[in-house]
Order: structure tokens, then C-alpha cells, then sequence
């Protein structure tokens, strides 16, 4: 691979919110994204969802209330998330993690079709999709509020000091990451 001459950025913060089910990053290069929890499990780098060459991808379905249990840090270039279905293998770098901050919006799109052309549901078997009740769009990323588009992020409570995290800190978890 040819060595670019734009430093790749470097996360500066990172918080899983474990409530909204939505990691926040942000990197040194101003960006900041909050990613939901079923996008990162739905796009696992790992073998079992990207199977070992093109085409042999594996359709994730039922992941809409995915949590992540634990994050590890693996190195000083990537995280790999313990997801609540038992998926542990993906190492997201920090490349990968800034890629599907950029694409997000794109990524949730081919997700959903992908989903309905092969007939599947987002949602565990059995399972209510959370909007049934409140009214939230059915391609609404878990944590968002009923009316927001899809990939919306959730927001913080009424009331928050500005910058907290949307779930408070008891349902947040932070880690600072500082470049060396």
C-alpha cells in the first residue's frame, strides 16, 4: 500500500454510550462522529461478517439492540468491541472507525436494502422493533429520537451542561487517547 502524505487521523476521545448504543469518536483532525452500535456490528471487519474474499459477505441480521459490553484497546491503532450477541473477532483501526464515520449515511443505506431485498429484519427473532411503540421511523438508528432521520444521533437530556454525554455518566464510558 502506498504510504500517503496525510498522517491518518488519530482518535483524541472516545465514549461509548452504552444507553443509546452509540460510540462517540473524535479525532485530531476536528472530526467527530457517533456511531450506533448495530452499524459497528453489521460491519465488523472481522472474517465472520466479511467473510475471506469478495463476495462472500455475510448478512447481519437482527442486530437493532446490539450493546457493546466491553472495548479493548489493541495497540496503539485500533479498538476490538465485545458485542452483546457474543461477536468479539472485529479490530476496528482507527482508519476503518474514521471510514465509517465519513460514510455513514451511504453505509446505513446499503445496509437497509441489502435487508429488505433478502427479507430479513433488523430486529432479534421475536422481538418488537423498538419504533412500534413511540412512533421512530423503522430505519431509525437505535437512541434516536421518534422523529429524527435515519443516522440521526441521539441527544443529550434536557438540561445537560453542554458537552455531556447523551447518557450521563453513568451510562457513558470515556477514554482520552492522546498521540504519541
Amino acid at each position: 500500500m502506498p504510504e500517503s502524505s496525510t498522517p491518518m487521523p488519530h482518535p483524541t476521545r472516545l465514549v461509548v454510550h452504552k444507553q443509546s448504543r452509540v460510540l462517540e469518536i473524535e479525532f485530531d483532525d476536528g472530526a467527530l462522529f457517533r456511531l450506533p452500535f448495530e452499524l459497528l456490528r453489521v460491519y465488523s471487519p472481522s472474517a465472520e461478517v466479511r467473510g475471506h474474499g469478495p463476495g462472500q459477505e455475510v448478512l447481519q441480521t437482527g442486530k437493532r439492540e446490539v450493546g457493546i459490553d466491553q472495548v479493548e484497546s489493541v495497540g496503539h491503532y485500533a479498538i476490538q468491541p465485545h458485542f452483546s450477541d457474543g461477536h468479539a473477532t472485529g479490530i476496528y483501526t482507527w482508519e476503518y472507525l474514521h471510514f465509517l464515520g465519513e460514510n455513514e449515511p451511504r453505509l446505513w443505506q446499503e445496509y437497509l436494502a441489502r435487508i429488505e431485498a433478502a427479507g430479513a429484519s433488523r430486529d432479534a427473532a421475536g422481538a418488537v422493533p423498538p419504533g412500534a411503540s413511540r412512533g421512530a421511523p423503522a430505519d431509525a438508528p437505535a437512541g434516536a429520537p421518534a422523529d429524527a432521520p435515519a443516522g440521526a444521533p441521539a441527544d443529550a437530556p434536557a438540561g445537560a451542561p453542554a458537552g455531556a454525554p447523551a447518557d450521563g455518566p453513568a451510562g457513558a464510558r470515556e477514554v482520552t487517547r492522546h498521540r504519541h
